[in-house]
């Protein structure tokens, strides 16, 4: 009988990765909560027309890429999400979260986009999402991107560069639009397959096309930053010269356009060069038309969402990430009312705040401590029945030659205290 393996592009994250994963995690939880952001969490799974309307019929990601079915029982198209920000602003709009004033939101997760696989692309991927609800000026756009240049500082992460644009307002982008049409019908022959296809359903992708002779094409289109009108490029101007009050370099990048049909006014990657193709690990931006093209009222936003796995392959190679931390102490036991007795002072320890694995599985003494300096453990504690005759517990220290000392049970956690202060 053959072995069923993981979904290809669905990947098990192992022990020794997923301790670097939460070393990652607590970090960026604690950073979110220096910026006063707060968690919302919402379903996997979301009505397919969120997605048709929020994202846009005619990108890659609804065309193509969704995981889709329609529920047996009621007939209604469901999508496992491939986004979280149209889930978070329906979750806004549902729950009337502006209904008392703007709010900084994060959540974090799986998201899923049915595509091929490569190094920094999987079916399913992890992200966290920032997301800043009810915020009109420039001010929070400054805050979400000053946000990521202060996580890199955290995670120790160098070499990442800031991209800036502004794709204007819907009127702007739309007089744009069709001049770009005019344009790239004017060079057809030189298009691929695909420019071809976005050309007529959403020619703005064309831009950021990775084909060399595509690339060649576009150098030469209209640019974006000509159609801006007062209020856009004053929006714009507010941002730079915050970013560069702040000390925060950026390269403008007339090209840039996200993916995303709901993206308006600012949009921003930062882009590493050590991860191939896949060298975006954030992006984001506004969206202030967002909450009305789904059914709420309008009001401004603005966020952006980080790939995990591509930031956690750059943690990888600058060895930012410490060591996981290993138990406090390793509890070795032989001989009769041995088990009982170390069983009950695991619980007392681990009340205490250690970390405590003990031995399973019997085996000798000499078996167990084997184990025991395996398992990266400071010290061992042993018991055997003199051990538990005399209320005592024999204390190792595994990583110094001193000498084994006998304690008292009910002096232990202050031994290991103490020991635990001395090594830090």
């Amino acid at each position: 009988m053959s072995t069923i393996q993981a979904v290809r592009g669905m990947n098990d994250i192992l022990p020794d990765e997923a301790e670097r994963w939460l070393q990652f995690e607590a970090t960026v939880q604690a950073w979110l909560a220096r910026y006063g952001y707060r968690n919302i969490r919402m379903p996997i799974v979301e009505p397919t027309p969120l997605f048709r309307r929020a994202i846009g019929e005619a990108t890659d990601i609804v065309e193509k890429e969704m995981y889709t079915w329609r529920d047996e029982l009621n007939g209604e198209e469901l999508t496992l999400r491939p986004e979280g920000t149209a889930s978070c602003v329906r979750a806004a709009i549902e729950h009337s979260l502006l209904h008392d004033g703007p709010k900084r939101l994060w959540y974090a997760g799986p998201m899923f986009r049915h595509e091929r696989p490569q190094k920094g692309r999987y079916r399913q991927f992890h992200q966290y999402g920032v997301e800043a609800l009810g915020f009109s000026g420039p001010d929070i756009d400054a805050e979400l991107i000053a946000m990521c240049a202060a996580l890199w500082r955290d995670l120790g992460l160098e070499g990442l560069r800031l991209e800036l644009n502004s794709i204007g307002a819907p009127e702007e982008r739309a007089r744009y639009r069709a001049d770009l049409v005019g344009y790239l019908e004017r060079h057809v022959d030189r298009l691929d397959a695909d420019a071809r296809r976005r050309m007529h359903t959403n020619p703005l992708r064309t831009l950021d096309s990775k084909n060399p002779m595509v690339q060649e094409v576009v150098a030469g289109a209209p640019s974006l930053a000509e159609y801006l009108g007062e209020a856009s490029l004053a929006h714009f101007d507010g941002l730079k010269r915050l970013l560069e009050a702040a000390g925060i370099p950026y390269a403008i990048n007339p090209r840039l356009v996200r993916g995303l049909d709901y993206y308006n006014l600012t949009v921003f990657e930062w882009v590493s060069d050590r991860l191939g193709a896949q060298g975006t690990v954030c992006g984001g931006g506004r969206y202030d038309g967002l909450f009305q093209l789904i059914g709420g009222k309008p009001a401004p936003a603005a966020g952006f969402a980080m790939g995990n796995e591509r930031l956690m392959a750059l943690l990888a190679e600058s060895a930012s990430v410490a060591p996981r931390e290993a138990p406090d102490a390793y509890l070795v036991f032989q001989g009769e009312g041995t088990q009982a007795y170390a069983f009950v002072l695991g619980e007392e320890l681990r009340a205490h705040g250690f970390r405590i694995v003990m031995h399973a599985g019997g085996g000798s003494f000499k078996s167990q401590m084997k184990k025991a300096d395996a398992s990266g453990a400071r010290h061992a504690l042993i018991i055997g029945e003199n051990e538990v005759g005399a209320g005592e517990v024999a204390f190792k220290d595994l990583r110094a030659q001193v000498e084994q000392v006998s304690v008292k049970r009910e002096r232990l956690a202050g031994l290991m205290a103490a020991a635990r202060e001395q090594t830090r």
